[in-house]
């Protein structure tokens, strides 16, 4: 492909004017590698690239965001374990000071679901990691009285909690990527 410089209308000019003497009416012949066509594609008429579409890709790709905000952000962000009830009570805390909900996973090493939940619960904290902190609960491995403050009946549980109460919780028995989405909806409602 052509270098486009300060000087590509000069190009472009060249060409124009080749095909011209070529008895073409302003196109190169077949034969030439970098038809005019192609050229007028990538350089309007003063020389530079056009903007317009690169601008508009750029907003439909990206967003508002720059490229290098959004290429910074991590792909998952790992799930803050808590193991006990003081853990619990400082993140809830934590939560309402910054007034932030967080999510709780209530899961099992044993449940499928919740093992092949969890890698995709932690790609969506990447998606809200500056807003909404997520942590995990091994109900196997945490005192009862935090299960049963929780509520927890079913596992994979998420739940929401904002200002130290639960508002939401999603039983993940079926599809995660069911899951997911009702996840992300359930954070759009109380963010």
């Amino acid at each position: 492909m052509a270098v486009l410089t300060a000087n590509s209308h000069l190009i472009y000019r060249d060409l124009y004017h080749r095909g011209q003497s070529s008895g073409n009416s302003g196109y190169p012949s077949s034969s030439s590698s970098f038809g005019l066509l192609s050229l007028r594609r990538l350089v309007n008429g003063r020389g530079e690239r056009k903007k317009r579409r690169r601008n508009r890709w750029t907003t439909e790709v990206w967003g508002p965001q720059s490229f290098w905000a959004e290429a910074s952000r991590p792909d998952s962000i790992e799930m803050e374990p808590i193991a006990g009830m003081d853990e619990f009570d400082r993140a809830l805390q934590q939560a309402k000071e910054a007034a932030q909900p967080i999510v709780v996973d209530w899961m099992a090493d044993w449940c499928r679901k919740c093992i092949y939940l969890r890698p995709k619960l932690e790609k969506l904290a990447s998606d809200y990691h500056d807003r909404v902190k997520f942590y995990c609960v091994d109900v196997n491995n945490v005192p009862q009285a935090l299960v049963k403050r929780g509520n927890i009946s079913k596992m994979p549980t998420i739940q929401l909690w904002k200002d130290e109460e639960m508002k939401e919780e999603i039983i993940g028995g079926h599809k995660a990527w069911l899951v997911v989405d009702e996840v992300r909806e359930m954070i759009e409602k109380h963010i």
